[in-house]
């Protein structure tokens, strides 16, 4: 297994360690952006990474940075005069400040370094910007591990068990990595060479063989940041084609799909206003991030980009307003949802809806949300026959601290609201070390999905933890259920140790009988004269607050995946559209 801040080994997607030092770069940034927009300033950030720029690549990516200089990726010849033009470009578009962040071990294209005081003496002589600099150096390692930290250590310690007790005396080392949302496990000296291949391409000026031997994570983020973070001059960016004109009819669309099997890439080659909505469901923290995503990447594409604030019910009432690229500047690390939510769904407003669809000539949908977004794309989809301004792509980002909409294996805001209870459970932790023999009966958000709870309980040394699919079954006419009796007795053991406390987290909807205030009476009533008992109800606090970088990251990665042609295909004969998920 590999414990590594700067996420420098290849062959895994993350390194244990790197989550949590991303939270101390990303909390020390957002309380500096406060102080220099409050002076309007401009910070220079050095951030760990000797020889891999993932730290700062990652961070830049969250908070939105001017600039990134990374060792895998040098800027090119004349990177000072083009990194003064883009912070004074910023400057005149009224943003009072600008980030820079900096790896450890940042260097030019002749492999020279590119220090953060050499940064800020260029800002000072020429713009002539107030300028400091922050060295963050080891306060990154320290600190309680982030919510992803304490599960992907979970999961490689597993599988490092299994992988030992399956090898044999002949089996070659492996190093156990994470592959997407898998364990899996490498050829350790495999990864050791291609590793080491980093560095040999990086001394020998091949940066692009070393961005591409880092992995398709760190690509994806470098190209992801080039997209968000740098706007073309009007006159440079593409021009969409034409060629369809407004086709409104099912017809229409037909014969355009007949001139090109993939019938997306004809509507998105013209300018389309994108439907960017957050508001279905309950808010989750990276939302705003993605709506910033989607908007400066439709803007860089060629298209006319709009939002529709408080859903349905703000789409059927004409709340429709063309967005640009600074409107939704220092948007990322802001969490809720700056359009607004409303759990409403588009079934008695489909004929207004339409109306406003055909008012402003929308061609494409773009709906960020949660279970009730997958509800409410569906009932569009399916009133395309009485609808033909329906009969457009539509695109769907899961966006819910819940983590229950179909075909994802995670959403926008889950690891947020993770974090926020793990952070609840260290604090009761130290509340229950210091008064013995007390048990906690917690209640997390989910609806009908027992992720938060339970990945949140074994990240804060629960003993029990109750969702939906594992409702505590009641047997018999009398007593209590047989799972729950056993936990009863368990604690009861534990409390003749040193350990004397105890949590029990339970899923909001995990069952109409066995409810908080039952499960708080039981355990009361049969741990009497053992240990006592406390309840608290998390509500509301698992939706706010700033987003994690994880959140920020998967929310910019997802928009814009988003915007992939090859997604939108057709299907079946006239009249008829294949609905898009994303």
């Amino acid at each position: 297994m590999v414990g590594s801040i700067d996420n420098d080994f290849c062959g895994t997607d993350m390194t244990i360690g790197t989550d949590s030092a991303l939270h101390r770069i990303i909390e020390v940034i957002d309380a500096i952006m406060t102080t220099a927009q409050s002076h309007q300033r401009t910070f220079v950030l050095e951030v760990m990474g000797r020889h891999c720029g993932y730290l700062a690549l990652v961070s830049a990516l969250a908070c939105g940075a001017d600039w990134v200089f990374l060792p895998e990726s040098p800027p090119e010849d004349g990177w000072e005069e083009q990194m003064c033009v883009k912070l004074s470009e910023n400057r005149a578009r009224k943003k009072r400040l600008n980030i820079i962040i900096v790896a450890e071990g940042a260097i030019d294209t002749q492999n020279k370094p590119i220090t953060s005081e050499k940064i800020k003496e260029l800002v000072v002589t020429q713009l002539g910007y107030d300028t400091r600099v922050t060295i963050l150096g080891h306060v990154q390692r320290g600190g309680t591990p982030s919510a992803f930290d304490r599960i992907l250590a979970s999961r490689m310690g597993v599988e490092a068990v299994i992988a030992l007790l399956e090898a044999t005396p002949d089996t070659p080392a492996c190093v156990v990595s994470l592959n997407g949302n898998h364990a899996v496990r490498l050829p350790l000296m495999e990864c050791v060479q291609m590793t080491q291949d980093v560095q040999k391409a990086m001394d020998e000026r091949r940066f692009q063989d070393a961005v591409r031997l880092r992995g398709r994570s760190f690509a994806g983020n470098l190209n992801t940041y080039k997209r968000l973070a740098i706007k073309l001059p009007d006159d440079q960016i593409p021009k969409a084609w034409h060629g369809m004109g407004h086709c409104h009819s099912v017809q229409q669309m037909e014969l355009a799909c007949a001139r090109d099997p993939v019938l997306a890439r004809l509507l998105f080659c013209r300018p389309i206003a994108t439907w960017l909505s957050s508001t279905w469901g309950r808010p989750a923290a990276g939302m705003n991030a993605a709506v910033r995503s989607a908007v400066r990447v439709g803007i860089a594409d060629g298209h006319r980009m709009l939002a529709i604030y408080d859903g349905f019910d703000g789409f059927a009432k004409g709340q429709i307003k063309e967005i640009g690229w600074t409107d939704v500047g220092g948007w990322t690390g802001q969490g809720g949802s700056i359009l607004g939510t409303k759990r409403v769904l588009p079934g008695k407003y489909l004929e207004e809806i339409a109306r406003q669809m055909r008012a402003h000539s929308i061609n494409a949908l773009l709906i960020i949300g949660g279970f009730e977004a997958y509800l409410g794309l569906l009932e569009l989809s399916a009133a395309r026959e009485k609808h033909e301004e329906f009969c457009v792509p539509m695109v769907m980002v899961p966006a819910t601290v819940s983590n229950n909409v179909p075909g994802s294996d995670f959403s926008i805001g889950a690891d947020t609201a993770l974090n926020t209870i793990t952070d609840t459970c260290d604090r009761i932790k130290q509340s229950a070390s210091g008064t013995k023999r007390r048990v906690f009966i917690i209640e997390t958000m989910g609806g009908y999905c027992g992720l938060p709870g339970q990945h949140g309980g074994p990240r804060g040394w629960s003993r029990c933890c109750i969702h939906f699919r594992r409702a505590l079954r009641h047997q018999g006419s009398a007593g209590a259920s047989p799972e729950c009796q056993s936990n009863v007795e368990h604690l009861t053991e534990k409390m003749k140790t040193t350990i004397q406390r105890g949590l029990v987290l339970r899923n909001e909807s995990c069952s109409e009988n066995y409810t908080t205030d039952f499960i708080y009476q039981l355990y009361s009533e049969e741990g009497k004269g053992v240990f006592d008992c406390r309840k608290n109800v998390l509500g509301h606090m698992q939706q706010g607050g700033a987003p994690s970088p994880f959140d920020r990251n998967f929310g910019n990665q997802n928009l814009c995946q988003s915007y992939g042609v090859d997604h939108c295909e057709t299907q079946g004969g006239p009249g008829q559209r294949k609905k898009i998920y994303h």
